[in-house]
């Protein structure tokens, strides 16, 4: 019996019972009950932190109060939190050294083994509000945290005239992983520095510490290397198109290569200084051997076909996945793994990217490469028959020792998508496991660290009802997302960093669809990575998703409402579809029509399965809460309920 059955079956009791006294007793044990277990709408954080504990009263925070700090380091920190402030409150509280602020900031003197580098603990009283950590980063995280306990519009853009109050809490916290990463694809689709800078700052507020960037691939070379130019005057630019990638027109004789961008080695020192300022550290990705059309567009000497009329690919058809991890590419995206020249040219590339990032990690990708036109090119053939390989898939393995080695040489460790683990021979070389867990556990007995990226992690995957969604493969519901646990049996939980989110940007043009597929699945593993894995608990969850759609949209932060819209699921049986509909979140009311009508209140209501009647039906389904729409309209015609039976 878990807390919320217990005290339902003791109200039973309590009413049932004639003693007037006995009820009494209850009600005041019941309320005192509620301030500890009760959800207080004051205290709506994400991540949830690992121990929170409520008192009585709060702080109001005025245009007298303070913001102190005990250090140098700390006075960062301090500095931060008024520069927001200011915003929202109109306050200008300048930070003073000391212990005496009214918000105070204090780095702890004798380390607190029990939060370790990234932990942190908050008091807030009638009195006041003291973060104490271990280390800067630490304070960073408490005082994101004390900007979720304010009243939600401290996200205002403008001034706002209010009680500004953090209510009684003691919390202390400390992250589950020390890899709590994100992944955006800037090569399918460009974003410029400003929209990479916001993006890093959205995603610290939720204690992400690392943002990796997937820098090259077929559709766009985004960095500048000043020894290999021509990689960015033509690698970062590919002919306009729109549409769903896979399904665009491939570029044309003459035309203009305009669509892209790339960040200029400037650029990069910037947004990699800004992400430190937030305590995120930035990964680059340079994805050899394969997904290098744009690479190839520009030194085409490089591939085995040396194709001189390759073009960057602007999200045209090239490729055939066939299931089981078998797939074939028509047209040659590799490097050429043969070719002295191709170590060279990648020598020069990790030498300045090793020069710009400060992180211990290069990624170098390694994922889908297509070994096909290895089989039948002369050096590789050569160098097969040399190395005594019996299959070009051991090229592979040749391939990443090689640029292993070529990182470790600029000091650097590498990462790399789990296609690499066969390749490499540097137990401290990281390796990102989106395949089957039986790989995380190779790579765990090989000695390497493992990052999962599983389904669970793709953003770029739909939410909800696919025909309202971007179209793409598979689904990842928020719910799907949050039920994430990121460990595997057979792995030493030491082994496993964390995980990362992963957004890869074919289903997208813009940083508001990047947002929209970002929020509020990116809330959810956050919440995975920081928290417990014990104290997930969905109907509390998806509340405190409601509460954050309410600061994202004072912060001018776009998300989607998928798990507002009804799940659909047709089943067939003797001839027959029936109808299952369900919703992500309870309390929806959900309404439908079959006749061709809008649906809404005043049509029927779903309570339970329904067949469809034969004919041309096209059903239509709306979900409302509290009398108002709160969901898309679904409307699914006779094919599309044909396309999703299932049999019973």
């Amino acid at each position: 019996m878990d807390f919320v059955e217990f005290i339902l079956s003791l109200t039973n009791y309590v009413i049932n019972s004639p003693h007037s006294m006995k009820k009494l007793i209850f009600l005041l044990l019941f309320c005192s009950f509620t301030v500890v277990y009760g959800q207080n709408p004051a205290i709506q954080l994400i991540p949830q932190p690992v121990e929170i504990k409520l008192s009585n009263g709060s702080f109001l925070l005025t245009r007298s109060s303070s913001v102190g700090f005990d250090s140098q380091e700390s006075h960062k920190i301090a500095e931060m939190l008024s520069q927001k402030l200011k915003v929202s409150t109109g306050f200008s509280i300048k930070p003073q050294q000391g212990k005496a602020g009214s918000i105070q900031f204090n780095l702890n003197k004798t380390a607190v083994a029990q939060i370790g580098k990234e932990g942190y603990t908050l008091l807030s009283s009638p009195k006041g509000v003291i973060i104490n950590a271990n280390t800067p980063t630490g304070l960073f995280y408490g005082m994101q945290t004390l900007l979720q306990l304010l009243p939600k519009e401290i996200e205002s853009k403008t001034v706002v005239a209010m009680n500004w109050t953090v209510p009684s809490v003691k919390i202390t916290d400390y992250p589950r992983f020390s890899w709590r990463a994100l992944m955006l694809d800037v090569s399918r689709t460009f974003f410029t520095k400003d929209e990479v800078i916001h993006y890093i700052d959205q995603i610290a507020r939720y204690k992400y510490n690392i943002f990796h960037m997937h820098l090259t691939d077929d559709n766009g070379w985004r960095i500048e290397i000043k020894s290999l130019p021509k990689l960015t005057e033509v690698g970062a630019w590919r002919v306009p198109r729109y549409g769903l990638y896979g399904g665009r027109a491939e570029p044309k004789p003459g035309e203009a290569a305009t669509d892209g961008g790339f960040y200029t080695q400037s650029d990069i020192k910037e947004i990699v200084q800004f992400a430190k300022d937030r305590y995120i550290e930035v990964i680059p990705e340079i994805d050899v051997p394969a997904h290098n059309m744009a690479a190839i567009a520009s030194y085409p000497e490089l591939s085995c076909t040396k194709d001189t009329t390759m073009k960057v690919n602007p999200g045209s058809h090239f490729s055939y996945f066939y299931g089981d991890g078998v797939f074939k590419m028509t047209k040659d995206n590799n490097l050429n793994p043969s070719d002295e020249k191709v170590y060279e040219f990648l020598d020069k590339i990790f030498t300045e990217v090793a020069a710009m990032f400060p992180t211990p990690y290069i990624h170098i990708g390694g994922d889908e490469c297509y070994k096909g036109f290895w089989a039948n090119d002369p050096g590789c053939l050569a160098l097969m028959k040399k190395m005594n390989m019996k299959h070009p898939i051991e090229l592979q393995a040749y391939f990443v020792k090689r640029v292993e080695a070529i990182v470790k040489a600029k000091g650097k460790k590498m990462a790399a998508w789990d296609e690499s683990l066969p390749g490499s021979s540097d137990p401290e070389s990281l390796m990102m496991i989106w395949h089957e867990d039986r790989v995380a556990v190779d790579a765990a007995e090989k000695g390497h660290p493992i990052v999962l990226t599983p389904a669970f992690s793709f953003l770029n995957l739909p939410q909800g009802e696919v025909t309202v969604e971007p179209l793409s493969y598979g689904m990842n519901r928020l719910k799907d997302c949050y039920g994430y646990n990121p460990v595997i049996e057979g792995v030493d939980p030491k082994k496993i960093l964390g995980a990362e989110a992963l957004m890869w940007s074919d289903v997208m043009q813009n940083q508001y669809q990047l947002e929209y597929m970002t929020w509020p699945r990116g809330w959810a593993l956050a919440e995975d990575l920081w928290s417990p894995h014990a104290s997930k608990n969905w109907n509390n969850f998806y509340q405190r998703v409601e509460n954050e759609f309410n600061r994202a949209d004072l912060a001018g932060v776009n998300y989607s409402t998928a798990i507002y819209d009804a799940i659909v699921n047709v089943i067939a049986k003797d001839g027959k579809m029936t109808v299952n509909i369900d919703t992500e979140i309870p309390g929806l009311d959900i309404y439908y029509s079959m006749d061709e009508a809008m649906p809404g209140k005043f049509s029927p209501k779903y309570s339970k399965p329904f067949e469809v009647p034969e004919g041309p039906v096209t059903l239509r389904v709306v979900t409302f809460r509290g009398g108002k729409q709160i969901g898309h309209l679904i409307a699914l015609s006779p094919e599309e309920l044909k396309k999703r039976q299932t049999a019973k």
